[in-house]
């Protein structure tokens, strides 16, 4: 006994992100890479549809001409769907070996984290000062954008420099709520301070790179504010323990589920 199998080919829409520059008379022009892309990548055509992101507002846009060096894109509406969770979630991380960082940069841009902060610890192995730090600030902004593509964001999350945690902890009083998962807190979870905080709006994570954070670090971050929680029984990766922190909070207060 036979049966059909109908397969339908599924296009989702492109998505690019501009300038309020770039857009004139309801006209956008994609310059560098962009237009690239669009051109001798991805080879499209004259009418294909896209969606275009200032940041603020997005639109329905359809490619109008190609050009030499430059795509011309005509605005078609505006979409009015809300894609921005109200809640604003800046990572402090931990800086991880290896490209560990690539992949939490991708996941939290995916989730809805607003911004990114590397953060130099007394564990980490790669330092601020690395002559490649430039270099990996450059890609992980990139993976930020693209993961933002894909993900439909309005924004795309800021990978900011690097700095020392002795810096980053003076941020804590900026935040409405700031919280650092560390393995050896065992009673106070993060969704029973959530619940009792649930009025915050700009809340930070800390989280330590491999080895986590030295006992000294946990007692200056509670010092300046912070509130130590753990996460589970179970030890994540630091390269997973961002995305599951923040996919709490954004659960508990966000639009995430």
């Amino acid at each position: 006994m036979g049966c059909n199998i109908i397969k339908e080919k599924v296009s989702a829409v492109r998505r690019l992100f501009i300038k309020d520059e770039d857009i004139k008379d309801g006209i956008v022009r994609i310059y560098g890479d962009d237009a690239h892309h669009i051109k001798d990548v991805l080879r499209l055509r004259i009418g294909t549809d896209l969606v275009v992101s200032n940041g603020v507002k997005q639109y329905n846009a359809s490619i109008l001409s190609i050009e030499s060096t430059s795509v011309l894109l005509k605005i078609v509406d505006e979409l009015h769907q809300v894609v921005e969770s109200s809640i604003n979630v800046t990572l402090f991380q931990g800086l991880p070996k290896s490209d560990k960082m690539d992949l939490i940069v991708q996941k939290c841009t995916e989730i809805g984290i607003k911004k990114i902060v590397p953060v130099e610890t007394e564990f980490s192995i790669i330092k601020v000062k690395e002559k490649s730090i430039g270099n990996k600030i450059n890609r992980w902004n990139k993976i930020s954008q693209e993961a933002s593509k894909q993900s439909g964001r309005l924004i795309v999350p800021e990978v900011l420099e690097p700095i020392s945690f002795n810096i980053a902890v003076n941020y804590i009083n900026e935040f409405d709520l700031c919280v650092m998962p560390y393995e050896r807190e065992t009673n106070v979870r993060l969704k029973d301070v959530l619940k009792e905080n649930n009025g915050a709006k700009n809340i930070c994570i800390f989280i330590g790179p491999e080895g986590g954070f030295s006992p000294s670090e946990v007692d200056t971050a509670t010092k300046n504010g912070a509130v130590i929680v753990t996460l589970g029984p179970r030890i994540l990766r630091t390269e997973t323990a961002g995305i599951v922190a923040g996919s709490i909070i954004l659960y508990e207060l966000g639009d995430l589920g």
